[in-house]
């Protein structure tokens, strides 16, 4: 079986005698074919190919299937942002009326996406915590629960997500897990190994890692078996009249998750991504392993650099022996983590944003897993609409600072926070 780094460079094209070694761009809206009737088949999805760009395109599905292939994955679907893969692959489950568990400890976008937008869908969430023992997820399911959504790696609190635990609770409860893999990648951990059934990832992170590329992914393990629960899971195994009658677990089988979000979210919403923008994120992976291993060794040595300063009050990085996380760390993800560190000053809010005013090198972006470092203040910028409670639960203080490590060289970068912390701190 073919290692990672070689499935970057490999996996998901795979030329011909005389075609380009490199994947294909296919630029184009619409495909020709020589007879009606085969056009209709496709319409009815009684043949395979492309139609219409907006739901489905070569160059898309080259690169969706490589991620695939580096995640363990069956199948995957490209979409324009990380926030519509998010949006599809719970909507391709849930629909009105029905509910999700979410753990608090994630991204500040997908905390409002999941309890603000999706409840106007008439979706509605309980979150919990991350560190829930078994019993307290298990209360959090109702009888109406779809499924159970969390990061690998939160963002930004970097709490390391027990990934078998609340799979095999999942599981024990007829739903399925799905999980947010963006900041460790599947170079550092693959979510499906452990229990997961859906992965996503915000590709405009580490995947492209160049901040040129906005795209998302949805990857199906195709171990989660919908006919199992044809009342629980109704829309996989009752006809869809917009396509006569068609089912879609007895028609597709394993990929029935990934079928039904192309033909019916794709095509009604039309989240997709362009195909120069598939292109230049699959050669962005070609190097993915390369950059996530110094991405990984500059933000260690950092962390570590950050703890030991008289101006920090505390450092998450589950790379560090003394994060409460760095068991679970070396259990999923024992080649590192990621490039992503948060640590609090001893600061106010005020402070802080001072603290990042003062930096030289490391640029203020609302950005992150980039080869170029980034800052933010979590609480002035990405969690910015959550109130105070909400904070709290997800672990974003006003002295809480994001840091995403490049791939410059480490002292540089340390350089640069130690003057920018001195002229906070004199």
């Amino acid at each position: 079986m073919l290692k990672q780094d070689t499935l970057c460079i490999h996996a998901g094209y795979e030329p011909k005698n005389g075609e380009s070694r490199q994947v294909p761009i296919i630029q184009s809206t619409t495909y020709k074919y020589d007879s009606c009737e085969f056009m209709g088949k496709l319409f009815d999805l009684e043949e395979s190919g492309y139609f219409y760009s907006r739901v489905a395109n070569p160059t898309n599905d080259y690169v969706a299937s490589k991620i695939a292939k580096l995640e363990g994955a069956i199948a995957g679907v490209l979409t324009s942002s990380g926030q519509a893969a998010i949006f599809f692959a719970i909507t391709n489950i849930c629909k009105a009326g029905d509910h999700l568990v979410c753990v608090n400890e994630i991204y500040g976008g997908s905390i409002n996406l999941i309890g603000v937008t999706l409840k106007k869908f008439g979706i509605d969430c309980t979150f919990i915590s991350a560190n829930s023992t078994n019993d307290e997820i298990r209360a959090a399911i109702k009888e109406n629960t779809k499924l159970i959504y969390a990061e690998s790696v939160s963002n930004p609190a970097l709490v390391v997500l027990d990934i078998k635990r609340f799979a095999n609770i999942a599981h024990e409860n007829e739903i399925p897990l799905v999980i947010d893999n963006t900041f460790a990648t599947p170079i550092n951990c693959q979510p499906i190994k452990h229990g997961a059934d859906i992965v996503i990832h915000s590709a405009t992170k580490y995947l492209d890692g160049h901040s040129s590329v906005i795209a998302g992914v949805v990857l199906d393990s195709g171990n989660f078996d919908w006919s199992k629960y044809p009342k629980k899971f109704a829309d996989f195994n009752t006809p869809d009249e917009s396509y006569h009658g068609l089912i879609y677990t007895q028609k597709f089988g394993k990929l029935a998750y990934i079928v039904k979000m192309i033909v019916q979210l794709m095509r009604d919403i039309g989240a997709c991504l362009p195909a120069t923008s598939a292109y230049m994120l699959s050669t962005h992976i070609e190097s993915l392993p390369l950059r996530m291993a110094k991405h990984c060794e500059n933000a260690k040595k950092i962390a570590e650099f950050l703890e030991n300063n008289e101006y920090i009050e505390s450092v998450n990085c589950p790379m560090l022996k003394s994060s409460p996380y760095y068991n679970l760390a070396l259990e999923y993800m024992p080649n590192g983590v990621c490039g992503v560190i948060s640590f609090t000053l001893k600061a106010n809010k005020a402070k802080a944003v001072k603290f990042l005013d003062s930096l030289k090198l490391i640029m203020i972006a609302t950005h992150v897993a980039d080869a170029r470092s980034c800052i933010l203040h979590p609480a002035s910028h990405t969690h910015r609409q959550l109130n105070e409670a909400e904070l709290i639960k997800a672990g974003v203080s006003e002295g809480l600072v994001r840091l995403s490590v490049g791939i410059e060289n480490a002292d540089d970068l340390i350089a640069d926070i130690k003057q920018a912390l001195e002229v906070t701190f004199k």
